[in-house]
């Protein structure tokens, strides 16, 4: 069989596959109506990372140091002995205010977003990545895990995090602290970096409870005295004080990428916090979509091969060989 006609034959016989089958293109899926999750509010933020303490606390992971400054964490970004980690970002600009002189800056918080469509869920070959039908927590199960992280891959956040210094690495990420020996979220207790933050930057709730608080907030200007949550969206621990920045009019996490439950407000625009732009339709279901039109009762693997087989039987019979 001559190349060209090897190729126009594949080819042929994936467009007609193609064609014959139905797109089962799906939508978005839907949040629980009992998702939890949290709203970070970086106006409050004051950069003190407690949170980042009691997470390593809660995991059991050493701090990350630097030769010569050893009394401390020194972490700067996620990896797999630090699940949570507060960035200071230039407010005007976005980049590292670290090497700014301006003295516009805002604080970041950044760990795991528990996609309502995540893409790390629908990657796993082997369901080691779990999305909670009722919680609607993202966890990680390291006895099915095979590590072959595609989970990495998928997460538009950068999330993730493989144990490349271990014999028998495993994936780390955040999973509000319900994971196997923690369950906090279980036993009726919440999170450990919204239960230390002592400004309520960081607050736990249920999605459909902090969404409403985040619009809420969005109504407010500089300047404004407002009631802030310390810990839980449902605390009775509250205390009042002026808003400090006019807020951007958008919720991260409302709708990018299919949803996320971590919310995010901030008075400076989102992209200067080191978030990424993402359409509202999540990549789970662009590529699912792709994956069941194309490999949907193996229409088009059938289609193709089909199609190779007439060329190669035609071919056969009028003797015509590969020159």
């Amino acid at each position: 069989m001559k190349r060209r006609d090897f190729l126009k034959a594949a080819g042929t016989g994936a467009l007609i596959a193609t064609s014959a089958g139905t797109a089962s293109a799906r939508d978005n899926l839907p949040v629980s109506e009992e998702a939890v999750g949290m709203l970070y509010d970086a106006t409050l933020c004051i950069g003190c990372r407690a949170c980042v303490v009691k997470c390593k606390e809660i995991n059991e992971m050493p701090p990350e140091l630097v030769e010569g400054a050893e009394q401390w964490d020194m972490a700067e970004e996620l990896s797999a002995d630090t699940l949570t980690i507060i960035q200071a970002y230039n407010g005007a600009t976005g980049g590292n205010a670290a090497r700014l002189e301006d003295g516009t800056f805002s604080f970041s918080k950044r760990q795991c977003m528990h996609c309502v469509d995540a893409g790390c869920v629908s990657v796993c070959p082997v369901k080691a990545m779990k999305k909670d039908p009722k919680t609607g927590i993202v966890s990680h199960d390291p006895d099915a895990c095979i590590g072959c992280r595609y989970c990495v891959m998928a997460c538009p956040y950068n999330v993730p995090k493989y144990e490349y210094d271990e014999a028998f690495g495993q994936i780390q990420k955040c999973q509000l602290c319900n994971q196997k020996g923690v369950e906090r979220i279980d036993q009726g207790q919440i999170t450990g970096c919204t239960e230390v933050c002592p400004t309520g930057a960081n607050i736990f709730g249920t999605r459909k409870e902090l969404l409403a608080e985040a619009k809420r907030r969005l109504q407010l200007k500089k300047g404004d005295t407002y009631r802030y949550q310390l810990s839980s969206i449902d605390s009775p621990h509250t205390y009042e004080t002026q808003v400090k920045a006019d807020y951007q009019q958008h919720i991260f996490g409302e709708k990018e990428g299919g949803g996320t439950q971590v919310l995010v407000l901030a008075g400076t625009p989102i992209t200067n916090l080191g978030l990424p732009e993402l359409p509202e339709r999540s990549y789970a279901a662009n590529s699912e979509t792709v994956q069941h039109t194309l490999y949907g009762g193996m229409i088009a693997p059938a289609g193709i091969l089909a199609g190779l087989i007439y060329l190669a039987r035609r071919n056969t019979k009028g003797g015509d060989h590969d020159e």
